[in-house]
Protein backbone atom coordinates (compact mmCIF):
# COMPACT_ATOMS: atom_id res chain seq x y z
CA UNK A 1 0.00 0.00 0.00
CA UNK A 2 1.35 3.35 -1.03
CA UNK A 3 1.03 6.28 1.94
CA UNK A 4 -1.56 8.40 1.58
CA UNK A 5 -4.19 9.65 4.31
CA UNK A 6 -2.44 7.07 6.92
CA UNK A 7 -0.73 7.21 9.70
CA UNK A 8 2.93 6.61 9.40
CA UNK A 9 3.75 3.03 9.34
CA UNK A 10 5.63 1.25 11.75
CA UNK A 11 8.63 -0.53 9.32
CA UNK A 12 11.41 2.14 8.61
CA UNK A 13 12.55 1.03 5.31
CA UNK A 14 10.87 0.33 3.43
CA UNK A 15 -2.67 -15.42 -9.08
CA UNK A 16 -2.87 -18.41 -8.67
CA UNK A 17 -1.80 -21.35 -10.60
CA UNK A 18 -4.01 -23.80 -12.78
CA UNK A 19 -2.58 -27.44 -11.04
CA UNK A 20 -4.03 -29.28 -14.68
CA UNK A 21 -0.82 -28.63 -16.20
CA UNK A 22 2.57 -28.16 -15.67
CA UNK A 23 2.79 -25.71 -18.91
CA UNK A 24 0.04 -23.66 -16.78
CA UNK A 25 2.44 -23.61 -13.77
CA UNK A 26 5.18 -22.18 -15.21
CA UNK A 27 3.04 -19.11 -17.01
CA UNK A 28 1.75 -18.53 -13.84
CA UNK A 29 5.61 -18.05 -11.94
CA UNK A 30 6.61 -15.96 -14.76
CA UNK A 31 3.21 -14.01 -14.33
CA UNK A 32 4.61 -13.89 -10.70
CA UNK A 33 8.02 -12.96 -11.90
CA UNK A 34 6.36 -9.89 -14.15
CA UNK A 35 4.54 -8.43 -11.05
CA UNK A 36 7.56 -8.24 -8.37
CA UNK A 37 7.80 -4.45 -9.77
CA UNK A 38 4.31 -3.91 -8.19
CA UNK A 39 5.31 -4.76 -4.76
CA UNK A 40 8.15 -2.20 -4.33
CA UNK A 41 5.63 0.56 -4.41
CA UNK A 42 3.86 -0.57 -1.39
CA UNK A 43 5.99 -0.57 1.52
CA UNK A 44 5.76 1.16 5.04
CA UNK A 45 8.09 4.05 4.54
CA UNK A 46 9.12 2.80 0.88
CA UNK A 47 8.20 5.45 -2.00
CA UNK A 48 5.87 4.50 -4.81
CA UNK A 49 7.99 4.89 -8.37
CA UNK A 50 4.44 5.60 -9.45
CA UNK A 51 4.59 9.49 -9.78
CA UNK A 52 7.92 9.22 -10.85
CA UNK A 53 7.07 7.32 -14.10
CA UNK A 54 7.10 9.40 -16.94
CA UNK A 55 6.00 8.70 -20.71
CA UNK A 56 9.23 6.77 -21.65
CA UNK A 57 9.43 4.57 -18.41
CA UNK A 58 7.82 0.96 -19.19
CA UNK A 59 9.62 -0.11 -15.94
CA UNK A 60 8.97 2.06 -13.78
CA UNK A 61 5.26 2.81 -14.81
CA UNK A 62 4.20 -0.86 -14.52
CA UNK A 63 3.92 0.11 -10.63
CA UNK A 64 1.74 2.55 -11.13
CA UNK A 65 -2.21 2.17 -10.83
CA UNK A 66 -4.11 2.35 -13.66
CA UNK A 67 -6.29 1.88 -16.10
CA UNK A 68 -7.93 -1.50 -17.03
CA UNK A 69 -10.34 0.47 -19.58
CA UNK A 70 -7.54 0.86 -22.16
CA UNK A 71 -7.39 -2.57 -22.50
CA UNK A 72 -10.80 -2.41 -24.47
CA UNK A 73 -9.73 -1.56 -27.78
CA UNK A 74 -8.58 2.14 -26.02
CA UNK A 75 -11.98 2.35 -24.53
CA UNK A 76 -11.82 5.83 -21.92
CA UNK A 77 -15.65 5.44 -21.15
CA UNK A 78 -16.26 6.76 -17.13
CA UNK A 79 -18.59 6.12 -16.09
CA UNK A 80 -20.44 8.58 -13.23
CA UNK A 81 -19.20 8.83 -9.98
CA UNK A 82 -22.07 8.17 -8.31
CA UNK A 83 -23.18 4.66 -10.07
CA UNK A 84 -21.96 1.60 -8.52
CA UNK A 85 -21.41 -1.55 -10.83
CA UNK A 86 -23.00 -4.33 -12.42
CA UNK A 87 -22.59 -7.90 -13.00
CA UNK A 88 -20.61 -8.75 -16.47
CA UNK A 89 -20.86 -12.07 -17.68
CA UNK A 90 -17.94 -12.11 -20.34
CA UNK A 91 -15.30 -12.95 -18.62
CA UNK A 92 -12.60 -15.50 -19.82
CA UNK A 93 -11.34 -17.16 -16.80
CA UNK A 94 -12.89 -19.04 -14.07
CA UNK A 95 -15.89 -17.49 -11.99
CA UNK A 96 -16.07 -17.16 -8.42
CA UNK A 97 -19.29 -18.78 -7.48
CA UNK A 98 -21.71 -16.12 -5.95
CA UNK A 99 -21.01 -15.91 -2.15
CA UNK A 100 -23.33 -17.12 0.76
CA UNK A 101 -23.52 -15.62 3.93
CA UNK A 102 -24.12 -18.36 6.11
CA UNK A 103 -22.45 -21.14 7.17
CA UNK A 104 -18.88 -21.43 6.65
CA UNK A 105 -16.16 -23.92 8.04
CA UNK A 106 -12.71 -24.80 7.85
CA UNK A 107 -9.38 -22.21 7.52
CA UNK A 108 -8.89 -19.30 5.66
CA UNK A 109 -5.25 -18.18 4.98
CA UNK A 110 -4.82 -14.25 3.63
CA UNK A 111 -1.42 -12.61 3.51
CA UNK A 112 -1.13 -9.14 3.60
CA UNK A 113 1.92 -6.92 3.41
CA UNK A 114 3.22 -4.79 6.23
CA UNK A 115 1.67 -1.75 6.71
CA UNK A 116 0.72 -0.60 10.18
CA UNK A 117 -2.44 1.04 9.77
CA UNK A 118 -3.64 -2.08 7.54
CA UNK A 119 -2.12 -4.72 9.95
CA UNK A 120 -4.28 -2.96 13.02
CA UNK A 121 -7.26 -2.59 10.80
CA UNK A 122 -7.11 -6.12 9.45
CA UNK A 123 -6.35 -7.47 13.24
CA UNK A 124 -9.42 -5.94 13.92
CA UNK A 125 -11.46 -7.54 10.87
CA UNK A 126 -10.48 -10.90 11.82
CA UNK A 127 -12.25 -10.35 15.00
CA UNK A 128 -14.98 -8.93 14.06
CA UNK A 129 -15.59 -11.65 11.09
CA UNK A 130 -15.32 -14.60 13.43
CA UNK A 131 -17.99 -13.41 15.57
CA UNK A 132 -20.04 -13.51 12.55
CA UNK A 133 -18.47 -17.04 11.59
CA UNK A 134 -17.16 -18.84 14.38
CA UNK A 135 -16.82 -21.76 12.63
CA UNK A 136 -14.01 -20.02 10.48
CA UNK A 137 -10.40 -20.07 11.67
CA UNK A 138 -8.18 -17.09 9.92
CA UNK A 139 -4.72 -17.25 9.71
CA UNK A 140 -3.30 -13.65 8.92
CA UNK A 141 0.11 -13.66 7.53
CA UNK A 142 1.94 -10.63 7.30
CA UNK A 143 5.05 -10.43 4.81
CA UNK A 144 7.36 -7.24 4.26
CA UNK A 145 6.75 -5.54 1.49
CA UNK A 146 10.36 -7.16 -0.06
CA UNK A 147 9.54 -10.32 0.66
CA UNK A 148 6.08 -10.49 -0.93
CA UNK A 149 6.59 -11.24 -4.39
CA UNK A 150 8.62 -14.34 -3.25
CA UNK A 151 6.45 -15.34 -0.53
CA UNK A 152 3.46 -15.17 -3.08
CA UNK A 153 5.35 -17.38 -5.41
CA UNK A 154 5.98 -20.04 -3.10
CA UNK A 155 2.59 -19.90 -1.19
CA UNK A 156 0.81 -19.84 -4.63
CA UNK A 157 3.07 -23.10 -5.78
CA UNK A 158 2.08 -24.90 -2.74
CA UNK A 159 -1.63 -24.22 -3.00
CA UNK A 160 -1.72 -22.56 0.35
CA UNK A 161 -3.40 -19.47 -0.03
CA UNK A 162 -7.21 -18.74 -0.11
CA UNK A 163 -6.99 -14.68 -0.22
CA UNK A 164 -4.38 -11.95 -0.66
CA UNK A 165 -3.94 -8.54 -1.40
CA UNK A 166 -1.40 -6.32 -4.01
CA UNK A 167 -0.87 -3.04 -3.77
CA UNK A 168 -1.65 -1.39 -7.26
CA UNK A 169 -4.21 -1.72 -9.36
CA UNK A 170 -4.37 -3.25 -13.49
CA UNK A 171 -1.89 -1.21 -15.33
CA UNK A 172 -0.64 -0.52 -18.38
CA UNK A 173 -2.41 -2.44 -21.10
CA UNK A 174 -0.53 -2.36 -24.68
CA UNK A 175 -2.97 -1.31 -26.96
CA UNK A 176 -3.24 -1.94 -31.06
CA UNK A 177 -1.60 0.94 -31.39
CA UNK A 178 1.71 -0.02 -29.95
CA UNK A 179 4.12 -2.19 -31.33
CA UNK A 180 6.23 -4.95 -30.15
CA UNK A 181 4.84 -4.88 -26.77
CA UNK A 182 4.59 -8.03 -24.06
CA UNK A 183 1.43 -8.38 -22.09
CA UNK A 184 2.13 -7.21 -18.23
CA UNK A 185 2.19 -10.04 -15.61
CA UNK A 186 -1.58 -9.07 -14.76
CA UNK A 187 -2.84 -10.10 -17.74
CA UNK A 188 -0.49 -12.90 -18.58
CA UNK A 189 -2.18 -14.09 -14.99
CA UNK A 190 -6.02 -13.87 -16.44
CA UNK A 191 -5.03 -15.52 -19.08
CA UNK A 192 -3.14 -18.45 -17.28
CA UNK A 193 -6.86 -18.92 -15.68
CA UNK A 194 -5.09 -18.51 -12.42
CA UNK A 195 -7.07 -15.53 -10.80
CA UNK A 196 -11.20 -16.02 -9.69
CA UNK A 197 -13.39 -13.58 -11.80
CA UNK A 198 -15.44 -11.87 -9.20
CA UNK A 199 -18.32 -10.19 -11.29
CA UNK A 200 -21.44 -12.20 -9.95
CA UNK A 201 -20.66 -11.58 -6.66
CA UNK A 202 -23.46 -9.52 -4.84
CA UNK A 203 -20.95 -7.28 -2.83
CA UNK A 204 -19.62 -5.89 -6.54
CA UNK A 205 -22.27 -3.53 -6.29
CA UNK A 206 -21.13 -1.81 -3.40
CA UNK A 207 -18.25 -0.20 -5.44
CA UNK A 208 -18.54 2.49 -7.68
CA UNK A 209 -18.33 1.21 -11.47
CA UNK A 210 -15.73 3.16 -13.04
CA UNK A 211 -13.34 2.46 -10.05
CA UNK A 212 -13.60 -1.58 -10.97
CA UNK A 213 -13.49 -0.61 -14.53
CA UNK A 214 -10.24 1.69 -14.18
CA UNK A 215 -8.46 -0.94 -11.62
CA UNK A 216 -9.70 -4.58 -11.59
CA UNK A 217 -11.56 -5.69 -14.84
CA UNK A 218 -10.30 -7.13 -18.04
CA UNK A 219 -12.52 -8.11 -21.12
CA UNK A 220 -15.55 -8.16 -19.14
CA UNK A 221 -14.43 -10.05 -15.84
CA UNK A 222 -13.29 -8.67 -12.29
CA UNK A 223 -10.53 -10.27 -11.13
CA UNK A 224 -9.62 -7.97 -8.52
CA UNK A 225 -11.21 -5.86 -5.68
CA UNK A 226 -9.56 -2.69 -6.00
CA UNK A 227 -9.96 -0.66 -2.35
CA UNK A 228 -9.15 2.62 -2.86
CA UNK A 229 -6.95 5.02 -4.79
CA UNK A 230 -4.76 7.99 -4.15
CA UNK A 231 -4.06 11.25 -6.19
CA UNK A 232 -0.45 12.61 -6.73
CA UNK A 233 -1.26 15.91 -8.86
CA UNK A 234 -1.69 18.20 -6.33
CA UNK A 235 0.37 20.41 -3.73
CA UNK A 236 -0.04 20.70 0.18
CA UNK A 237 -0.05 23.94 1.38
CA UNK A 238 0.05 25.75 5.05
CA UNK A 239 -2.79 27.47 4.95
CA UNK A 240 -1.67 29.95 7.81
CA UNK A 241 1.29 30.70 5.74
CA UNK A 242 -0.96 31.46 2.88
CA UNK A 243 -3.45 33.42 5.53
CA UNK A 244 -0.62 35.29 7.25
CA UNK A 245 1.01 36.46 3.69
CA UNK A 246 -2.58 37.16 2.27
CA UNK A 247 -2.16 34.48 -0.11
CA UNK A 248 -5.11 32.61 -1.89
CA UNK A 249 -4.92 29.32 -3.64
CA UNK A 250 -3.81 29.67 -7.08
CA UNK A 251 -6.42 28.33 -9.77
CA UNK A 252 -4.51 29.14 -12.84
CA UNK A 253 -0.36 29.13 -13.79
CA UNK A 254 -0.09 32.86 -13.46
CA UNK A 255 -1.35 32.85 -9.99
CA UNK A 256 0.69 30.02 -8.87
CA UNK A 257 3.73 31.96 -10.43
CA UNK A 258 2.55 35.13 -8.56
CA UNK A 259 2.07 33.25 -5.23
CA UNK A 260 5.97 31.51 -5.39
CA UNK A 261 7.42 34.89 -6.47
CA UNK A 262 5.65 36.60 -3.53
CA UNK A 263 7.06 34.37 -0.82
CA UNK A 264 10.10 34.47 -2.20
CA UNK A 265 9.96 38.52 -2.30
CA UNK A 266 9.06 37.21 1.60
CA UNK A 267 12.23 34.96 2.10
CA UNK A 268 9.82 32.47 2.24
CA UNK A 269 10.56 29.05 0.45
CA UNK A 270 7.70 28.62 -2.03
CA UNK A 271 8.22 24.76 -2.57
CA UNK A 272 10.04 21.74 -0.46
CA UNK A 273 10.50 18.26 -1.48
CA UNK A 274 12.90 15.13 -1.81
CA UNK A 275 14.99 16.16 -4.31
CA UNK A 276 18.21 13.89 -2.88
CA UNK A 277 15.68 10.65 -4.30
CA UNK A 278 15.19 12.52 -7.81
CA UNK A 279 11.42 11.56 -8.14
CA UNK A 280 9.62 13.07 -5.39
CA UNK A 281 10.32 16.42 -7.57
CA UNK A 282 8.63 14.57 -10.19
CA UNK A 283 4.62 13.87 -9.57
CA UNK A 284 3.08 17.33 -9.37
CA UNK A 285 4.88 18.37 -13.05
CA UNK A 286 4.11 14.57 -14.75
CA UNK A 287 0.54 14.42 -13.89
CA UNK A 288 -0.77 17.25 -12.75
CA UNK A 289 1.16 20.18 -14.72
CA UNK A 290 1.03 17.29 -17.76
CA UNK A 291 -2.70 17.04 -17.27
CA UNK A 292 -3.28 20.54 -17.42
CA UNK A 293 -1.22 20.60 -20.59
CA UNK A 294 -3.03 17.68 -22.56
CA UNK A 295 -6.31 17.30 -20.50
CA UNK A 296 -6.66 13.96 -22.61
CA UNK A 297 -4.58 11.64 -21.19
CA UNK A 298 -5.28 8.53 -23.18
CA UNK A 299 -5.14 11.39 -26.37
CA UNK A 300 -1.65 12.00 -25.80
CA UNK A 301 -0.42 8.02 -25.31
CA UNK A 302 -1.94 7.29 -28.39
CA UNK A 303 -0.69 10.61 -30.12
CA UNK A 304 2.82 10.15 -29.13
CA UNK A 305 2.99 6.50 -30.25
CA UNK A 306 1.05 7.14 -33.81
CA UNK A 307 3.65 10.29 -34.05
CA UNK A 308 0.56 13.18 -33.83
CA UNK A 309 2.01 14.36 -30.72
CA UNK A 310 5.51 15.44 -30.64
CA UNK A 311 7.62 16.04 -27.38
CA UNK A 312 9.02 18.93 -29.14
CA UNK A 313 5.53 20.60 -30.67
CA UNK A 314 4.19 23.65 -28.94
CA UNK A 315 2.49 22.46 -25.92
CA UNK A 316 5.48 20.10 -25.35
CA UNK A 317 7.41 22.79 -25.05
CA UNK A 318 5.34 24.76 -22.62
CA UNK A 319 5.17 21.74 -20.18
CA UNK A 320 8.66 21.63 -20.21
CA UNK A 321 9.49 25.67 -20.30
CA UNK A 322 6.90 25.71 -17.23
CA UNK A 323 8.28 22.69 -15.74
CA UNK A 324 11.68 24.51 -15.36
CA UNK A 325 10.09 27.68 -14.00
CA UNK A 326 8.90 24.85 -11.55
CA UNK A 327 11.63 23.78 -10.06
CA UNK A 328 12.73 27.40 -9.28
CA UNK A 329 10.77 27.99 -6.67
CA UNK A 330 12.05 24.71 -4.86
CA UNK A 331 13.96 25.62 -1.52
CA UNK A 332 17.88 25.92 -1.68
CA UNK A 333 19.83 22.62 -1.28
CA UNK A 334 16.42 20.68 -3.11
CA UNK A 335 19.45 18.03 -4.01
CA UNK A 336 20.46 16.96 -0.35
CA UNK A 337 16.72 16.42 0.88
CA UNK A 338 15.88 13.40 1.00
CA UNK A 339 12.25 11.90 0.83
CA UNK A 340 12.15 11.08 4.36
CA UNK A 341 13.05 14.20 5.33
CA UNK A 342 10.97 16.42 2.91
CA UNK A 343 7.45 15.94 4.41
CA UNK A 344 8.74 17.33 8.31
CA UNK A 345 10.47 20.32 6.71
CA UNK A 346 6.91 21.49 5.02
CA UNK A 347 5.46 20.38 8.47
CA UNK A 348 7.97 22.37 10.24
CA UNK A 349 7.30 25.54 7.84
CA UNK A 350 10.49 25.35 5.92
CA UNK A 351 8.41 25.90 3.16
CA UNK A 352 4.57 27.07 2.05
CA UNK A 353 3.72 24.30 -0.23
CA UNK A 354 4.40 20.52 -0.51
CA UNK A 355 4.01 19.33 -3.97
CA UNK A 356 3.12 15.51 -3.51
CA UNK A 357 0.61 12.38 -3.27
CA UNK A 358 -1.57 11.96 -0.93
CA UNK A 359 -0.25 9.68 0.83
CA UNK A 360 2.15 11.78 2.32
CA UNK A 361 -0.69 13.59 4.36
CA UNK A 362 -0.52 11.54 7.49
CA UNK A 363 3.04 11.97 7.27
CA UNK A 364 2.92 15.76 7.57
CA UNK A 365 0.23 15.69 10.51
CA UNK A 366 2.26 13.86 12.68
CA UNK A 367 5.08 15.50 12.12
CA UNK A 368 2.77 18.52 12.76
CA UNK A 369 -0.24 17.75 14.55
CA UNK A 370 -1.56 21.45 14.49
CA UNK A 371 -0.54 22.40 10.91
CA UNK A 372 -3.59 23.64 9.23
CA UNK A 373 -3.21 21.97 6.01
CA UNK A 374 -5.09 21.92 2.58
CA UNK A 375 -4.60 20.16 -0.64
CA UNK A 376 -5.14 22.36 -4.07
CA UNK A 377 -5.02 20.97 -7.58
CA UNK A 378 -1.60 21.78 -9.56
CA UNK A 379 -2.79 25.03 -11.85
CA UNK A 380 -0.76 24.49 -14.64
CA UNK A 381 -3.24 25.66 -17.44
CA UNK A 382 -3.62 29.52 -17.99
CA UNK A 383 -7.56 28.72 -17.95
CA UNK A 384 -8.76 27.86 -14.26
CA UNK A 385 -11.55 25.72 -15.46
CA UNK A 386 -8.16 22.91 -16.89
CA UNK A 387 -7.21 23.13 -13.63
CA UNK A 388 -9.91 21.59 -11.25
CA UNK A 389 -9.02 17.50 -12.08
CA UNK A 390 -7.11 15.11 -9.90
CA UNK A 391 -5.07 12.69 -11.55
CA UNK A 392 -3.73 9.47 -9.46
CA UNK A 393 -3.79 6.05 -8.97
CA UNK A 394 -5.67 2.95 -7.86
CA UNK A 395 -4.14 0.59 -4.79
CA UNK A 396 -4.28 -2.13 -2.82
CA UNK A 397 -6.62 -5.26 -4.65
CA UNK A 398 -7.39 -8.42 -3.17
CA UNK A 399 -7.56 -11.41 -5.27
CA UNK A 400 -9.25 -15.23 -4.55
CA UNK A 401 -6.89 -17.99 -6.09
CA UNK A 402 -8.87 -20.23 -8.14
CA UNK A 403 -7.66 -23.02 -6.67
CA UNK A 404 -7.47 -21.89 -2.97
CA UNK A 405 -8.56 -24.30 -0.56
CA UNK A 406 -11.32 -22.05 0.87
CA UNK A 407 -13.18 -20.08 -1.62
CA UNK A 408 -16.15 -20.29 0.30
CA UNK A 409 -14.69 -17.91 3.11
CA UNK A 410 -12.35 -16.11 1.19
CA UNK A 411 -15.35 -14.56 -0.33
CA UNK A 412 -17.12 -14.34 2.83
CA UNK A 413 -14.16 -12.30 3.89
CA UNK A 414 -14.44 -9.96 0.97
CA UNK A 415 -18.21 -9.82 1.40
CA UNK A 416 -17.57 -8.64 5.16
CA UNK A 417 -14.74 -6.06 3.99
CA UNK A 418 -17.08 -4.56 1.40
CA UNK A 419 -20.15 -3.69 3.99
CA UNK A 420 -20.43 -0.11 4.32
CA UNK A 421 -19.46 -0.04 7.94
CA UNK A 422 -16.67 -2.37 7.91
CA UNK A 423 -15.13 -0.37 4.43
CA UNK A 424 -15.41 2.76 5.75
CA UNK A 425 -13.41 1.78 8.69
CA UNK A 426 -10.98 0.47 6.55
CA UNK A 427 -10.82 3.61 4.44
CA UNK A 428 -10.52 6.08 7.52
CA UNK A 429 -8.12 3.74 9.59
CA UNK A 430 -5.27 3.29 6.63
CA UNK A 431 -6.51 6.75 4.87
CA UNK A 432 -6.64 5.71 1.28
CA UNK A 433 -9.76 7.95 -0.66
CA UNK A 434 -12.63 6.04 -1.21
CA UNK A 435 -13.97 3.79 -3.87
CA UNK A 436 -17.93 3.48 -2.84
CA UNK A 437 -20.33 6.11 -2.45
CA UNK A 438 -21.36 8.06 1.21
CA UNK A 439 -18.21 7.39 3.13
CA UNK A 440 -17.77 9.50 5.82
CA UNK A 441 -13.93 10.70 6.04
CA UNK A 442 -12.82 12.27 9.31
CA UNK A 443 -9.24 13.55 8.51
CA UNK A 444 -9.99 17.12 7.41
CA UNK A 445 -7.29 17.16 5.26
CA UNK A 446 -9.20 14.55 3.23
CA UNK A 447 -12.60 16.49 2.95
CA UNK A 448 -11.21 19.29 1.27
CA UNK A 449 -10.20 16.79 -1.69
CA UNK A 450 -14.04 14.97 -1.78
CA UNK A 451 -14.95 17.70 -4.18
CA UNK A 452 -12.54 16.62 -6.75
CA UNK A 453 -13.26 13.22 -6.43
CA UNK A 454 -15.98 12.71 -8.97
CA UNK A 455 -13.74 13.83 -11.84
CA UNK A 456 -10.63 11.49 -10.80
CA UNK A 457 -8.48 10.60 -13.96
CA UNK A 458 -6.33 7.72 -14.12
CA UNK A 459 -2.63 9.08 -14.37
CA UNK A 460 -0.88 9.07 -17.79
CA UNK A 461 1.99 7.02 -16.41
CA UNK A 462 -0.69 4.43 -15.22
CA UNK A 463 -1.81 3.93 -18.97
CA UNK A 464 1.47 4.62 -20.60
CA UNK A 465 3.68 1.68 -22.38
CA UNK A 466 6.78 2.98 -24.01
CA UNK A 467 8.55 1.10 -26.44
CA UNK A 468 11.71 -0.92 -25.97
CA UNK A 469 15.50 0.44 -26.37
CA UNK A 470 14.24 3.51 -24.97
CA UNK A 471 16.62 6.76 -24.74
CA UNK A 472 17.30 8.48 -21.23
CA UNK A 473 15.43 11.45 -22.49
CA UNK A 474 12.26 10.21 -23.91
CA UNK A 475 9.79 10.93 -21.45
CA UNK A 476 8.10 14.17 -19.72
CA UNK A 477 10.46 14.03 -17.05
CA UNK A 478 11.29 17.73 -15.65
CA UNK A 479 14.10 15.81 -13.33
CA UNK A 480 16.29 15.70 -16.41
CA UNK A 481 16.39 19.56 -16.06
CA UNK A 482 18.90 20.94 -14.08
CA UNK A 483 19.12 21.24 -10.58
CA UNK A 484 18.26 17.56 -10.35
CA UNK A 485 19.30 16.63 -14.47
CA UNK A 486 21.80 17.59 -16.58
CA UNK A 487 19.99 19.54 -19.52
CA UNK A 488 20.00 23.65 -18.50
CA UNK A 489 17.84 24.36 -21.05
CA UNK A 490 14.28 23.48 -21.53
CA UNK A 491 14.35 23.38 -25.40
CA UNK A 492 17.18 21.37 -25.59
CA UNK A 493 15.28 18.84 -23.58
CA UNK A 494 11.67 18.91 -25.23
CA UNK A 495 14.43 18.42 -28.61
CA UNK A 496 16.57 15.47 -26.72
CA UNK A 497 13.16 13.89 -25.70
CA UNK A 498 11.79 13.67 -29.37
CA UNK A 499 14.89 12.42 -30.27
CA UNK A 500 15.34 9.36 -28.35
CA UNK A 501 11.52 8.33 -28.39
CA UNK A 502 11.37 8.91 -32.37
CA UNK A 503 14.42 6.24 -32.20
CA UNK A 504 12.34 3.60 -30.37
CA UNK A 505 9.91 3.74 -32.08
CA UNK A 506 12.21 3.03 -35.39
CA UNK A 507 13.33 0.13 -33.81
Amino acid sequence: MSRGFKPVSQATGNHRFNMFHFSRLALLLAGIMLLQLLFVACGDNTPTTAPATTAASTAAAATTVASAATTQAGSAATTAAGEVATVSTNSPGPTAPPVSTTGGSGKLRILIHQNKPFVDYMNQAVQKFKQQYPNINVELSVVSTGQQATTLKTRLAANDLDLYEVAQGFTNAPQPYMKGIDDPGWITQIKSGVLLDLSNQPFIKNYYANALKDASSYNGGIYQLTTGRYAYSGVFYNKDIFAQNDLKVPTTWDEFVAVCEKLKAKGIAPLTAGGKDVWPVSPVADSGLLLSMYPDQKALVEGLWTGKIKFNDPTAQTYFERGAKYLSYFEKGINQIDYQTAPGRFASGKAAMYPGGTWDAPTIVEANPKINLGYFPFPGADDANSNKTLAGKYDVGWYVPAKGQNVDAALKFLNFFSQPDNYAAYVNAVGILPVQPNVNLTADYAKEIVPYLPTFKVAFSAMMVSPKNLGKYANFSITNLTPIGDVSNSKDLANKAEADWSDALKK
